[in-house]
């Protein structure tokens, strides 16, 4: 047993008195085992009582005062035990820029007892880990709503999809109702104002009706209702956001439309307060700035949306009800309620609910949506059934064996959203700059205005709010914080479809750098079962007849090359006896009667030791030996029968998906314990680059750490349990979707497909989506770099020009959702080998 640590705060108020501290903890052997956690413990200031209980492997602790859960944990790890780690997912609601996750990192990060905070803008959710019992998830919460923002647990059930698609649709909703009443309130204000400068008859005829002072009264009337109305979300998370020394977005939002509005309030109620020539009114730009951003804000949400549409269509794959088969009756269920054990019936054209095995009856499924295979699986007694799939003609029933979150399509669903929620290496340089980003334009912006009014032109003042305004307005950091995650978030989404699942989001980045693929032979390159291959007869015999006398004597066989002559023999359906005078000879062959046939089976110095000169099948037995196959003979009635040869074939997959990788630049490489003479022959047979032969399965690490040489980057891909090492040492582990959970569990990537087409995919998709990140990350970085000195009036010296506010707040939107979309592009991306191709072939 693990020493294991786990703290439960009962109480946390210490109004209430003396505090106690309940803690589990696991470890504990013996009396003095107590009597060390108890030492420990109350060594502490403020601790008046420790009791542990071996049989319930619990301590109180009692304070004199307020608990001090983070020193009782300093206590346990001194003496020798460890505080346990938690993980807990948090919807953050109210982030709208990278500045916004920066402040809501550091805030979770400055709770004692958090080890890591992770943020994505994207999925608007926080990762934390945290030390059990020193943090409280109240204590996660608080954080988060101190830095601005509403948190909302998120459970590990549908319910919690459902919350987060109707907390989406219900922000999408207050957008469009938002955007519709700013749209509708701020055009006439641009009319009235743009329209009078622009269009000398719109200038005449307000003039002539209402007048400049009431029109200015109707725009101050109507940019005050769209900056207190649809506009006041700026506001309420703005202001704080400033007075806590943590600006946003939408403190820029807040700044820079309150000081056009201010400006004109003056300019209408008090014009003798500005200097002369300066009384303008900029209403039309706080408005229309609102109207342009809300605008942005709904198109970025509805973009969103589609780049998490990957995690919905997996949830959508999961049946809603079961029928579970009990005492002769049949009764349907929700899908909650089925228990592992259940026997469960699934009729034509019906989805399998949970996982299972078959135990009667006869289809066919259609697993694409799971492995990306086009073809439908034949299912018979005793095979395995995933949970999502399609029944497609026939009925059957099964036992379920997972259920709930043990699912297979439940456990791809929580790496996809777990890789979605991660952060690259490449995120950390987007992190450091966008920390000072917001401070750093309301500097610029600060600046702008000083400068344009003590050297601007007249009326400088003006010009000097206008440019101030522009600058504001025009940074955008939403778009350096949509950069990264919403092309992770699609990528991933997209590699799901094609079978192929991230574990860990890094292996998103990674997987673009290596340089050298090394395949584990046995179940990687090939089908990881032998098979007959070959059965060549000699002169009068037959081969039905040959293979039918072989099989029976292999029968008394548990070797695999045994198992799979039987098998070809059965599927043949030859007739196979029961031997007898059975007898085995170490290291050469078996023999036996059959009937009243005498028949020997083994290798060539068997033969030989028989008397049987077998150089009548040399070209065969040396052909076989090209092809990395080891011959065996058969003798019948003291006569040389047949060469026979059985060997696990290379997946019909294989060839091409190495001539792809080739393709991509990288070398291929094979890892096996086979002699080195046979894997030569495999590798030249499929053109690969590096062979290291008669590894031990110990010694996979080692083979991994040799292909590094000279700098290399490295990824494995194997599918067994002696393979997890090697997966893990790896630069990229990528485990075979049917291999053991040991190995999956080991590695970056998992291929649900079964074969190395998926390889070639990841690859592919990796170096698509890191280039897509530096596309997004070079527009927002560049239009920023590009904009921010225009709006500042950089060019003015040179060709006058200056940039509206109401330009720059159309820039900012349109940077947002170019981001957006350019992610987006990734839903289209094709895999570099198509499944359909070897349909008939698998």
């Amino acid at each position: 047993m693990s020493d294991v640590v786990e703290l439960t705060r009962e109480s946390d108020d210490p109004a209430t008195g003396p505090e106690r501290l309940s803690v589990a903890v696991a470890g504990m052997t013996c009396a003095s085992c107590v009597g060390h956690v108890e030492k420990a413990i109350g060594k502490l200031p403020n601790v008046t009582n420790v009791s542990v209980n071996l049989a319930t492997e619990r301590a109180d602790v009692t304070f004199t005062g307020a608990s001090e859960p983070w020193a009782v944990m300093e206590a346990i790890e001194r003496a020798g035990y460890q505080v346990p780690e938690a993980g807990v997912e948090f919807g953050v609601a109210g982030m709208t820029c990278a500045s916004c996750v920066g402040h809501v990192e550091k805030a979770l990060s400055r709770v004692p007892g958090v080890i890591t905070a992770t943020v994505n803008l994207a999925t608007e959710k926080a990762n934390i880990r945290y030390r059990s019992g020193v943090a409280s998830l109240e204590d996660l919460e608080a954080a988060i709503r101190g830095a601005g923002y509403e948190p909302r647990r998120i459970e590990g059930d549908g319910a919690s999809s459902d919350q987060e698609a109707s907390a989406r649709e219900q922000e999408l909703s207050g957008l469009r109702h938002s955007l519709f009443l700013a749209a509708v309130l701020a055009l006439p204000v641009f009319v009235l104002e743009m329209g009078s400068h622009l269009v000398p008859a719109v200038h005449d005829f307000v003039m002539r009706t209402i007048g400049m002072q009431t029109n200015w009264l109707i725009q101050f009337t109507l940019t005050t209702l769209v900056l207190f109305g649809p506009g006041l979300r700026f506001f309420q998370k703005g202001i704080p956001a400033i007075l806590r020394g943590t600006p946003d977005m939408n403190s820029l939002v807040t700044l820079g439309t309150s000081a056009a509005w201010g400006y004109s309030l003056v300019a209408t109620f008090a014009p003798g307060v500005l200097p002369p020539g300066t009384a303008n009114v900029y209403y039309e730009a706080a408005a229309v700035i609102v109207a342009l951003i809300l605008l942005g804000r709904y198109l970025e949400a509805k973009a969103k949306g589609r780049t998490s549409e990957a995690i919905k269509r997996l949830v959508g794959l999961q049946a809603k009800t079961a029928r579970i088969v009990s005492d002769g009756a049949t009764l349907e269920v929700a899908l909650a309620d089925v228990h592992a054990g259940d026997i469960v019936q699934v009729r034509p054209g019906e989805r399998v609910p949970v996982d299972g095995e078959v135990v009667d009856g006869n289809s066919y499924v259609d697993e694409s949506m799971i492995t990306g295979e086009p073809v439908p699986v034949a299912k018979a007694a005793g095979a395995a059934v995933v949970g999502g799939t399609i029944n497609k003609i026939g009925a059957f029933t099964f036992r379920a064996t997972k259920v709930g979150a043990d699912t297979v399509l439940a456990q791809i669903i929580r790496m996809v959203e777990q890789a979605q929620g991660s952060k690259l290496p490449i995120q950390a340089m987007v992190d450091k700059v966008t920390a000072w980003f917001v401070p750093a334009v309301m500097g610029i912006a600060g600046l702008t205005f000083l400068i344009w009014l003590i050297f601007g032109p007249d009326p400088a003042l003006t010009f000097a709010l206008v440019n101030a305004v522009a600058v504001l307005i025009i940074a955008c950091p939403c778009a350096m914080g949509l950069a990264t995650p919403t092309s992770i978030m699609v990528g991933t989404g997209r590699a799901a479809e094609l079978g192929v699942l991230f574990r860990k989001g890094e292996a998103l980045q990674t997987l673009r750098d290596v340089t050298v693929v090394a395949l584990d032979k046995t179940g990687t390159l090939t089908k990881g079962r032998p098979e007959l291959t070959d059965l060549e007869p000699a002169a009068g015999f037959d081969r039905d007849e040959v293979l039918a006398l072989v099989a029976s004597v292999e029968t008394q066989s548990e070797h695999p090359i045994a198992e799979a002559i039987v098998a070809t023999a059965k599927a043949r359906n030859l007739t196979v006896q029961s031997p007898s005078a059975f007898g085995a000879t170490p290291g050469y062959g078996v023999s036996a009667k059959v009937g009243d046939r005498e028949v020997q089976v083994g290798a060539d110095r068997f033969m030989t030791k028989l008397g049987h000169d077998v150089s009548a099948f040399a070209a065969m037995a040396s052909e076989l030996g090209a092809k990395g196959r080891s011959p065996l003979y058969a003798a019948i009635d003291g006569k040389l029968a047949a060469v026979i040869a059985v060997a696990d074939p290379i997946k019909n997959t294989t060839p091409e998906a190495i001539r792809a990788l080739h393709d991509l630049g990288l070398k291929v490489a094979m890892i096996t314990g086979d002699n080195q003479a046979t894997a030569d022959a495999v590798a030249r047979m499929l053109g690969i680059d590096e062979v290291v032969g008669e590894v031990l399965p110990d010694g996979k690490v080692d083979a991994i750490n040799r292909l590094r040489a000279g700098g290399r980057k490295v990824a494995f891909v194997g599918d067994g349990i002696n393979d997890a090492p090697a997966l893990a040492e790896a630069d990229v582990g990528l485990a075979i979707g049917t291999g053991t959970d040991v190995a999956i569990e080991s590695a970056d990537v998992v291929l649900m497909s079964g074969d190395l087409r998926g390889v070639v995919n990841a690859i592919a998709l990796s170096k698509a989506t890191i280039r897509n990140i530096k596309q997004n990350l070079f527009w927002a970085f560049g239009y920023n770099a590009a904009l921010i000195p225009v709006a500042a009036g950089a060019l003015y010296p040179l060709n006058g020009t200056l940039l509206s506010p109401i330009f720059a707040a159309g820039a900012m939107a349109l940077s947002s959702i170019f981001v957006l979309t350019n992610a987006l592009r990734l839903k289209a991306f094709r895999p570099v080998i198509a499944a359909e191709r070897h349909a008939q072939g698998e």
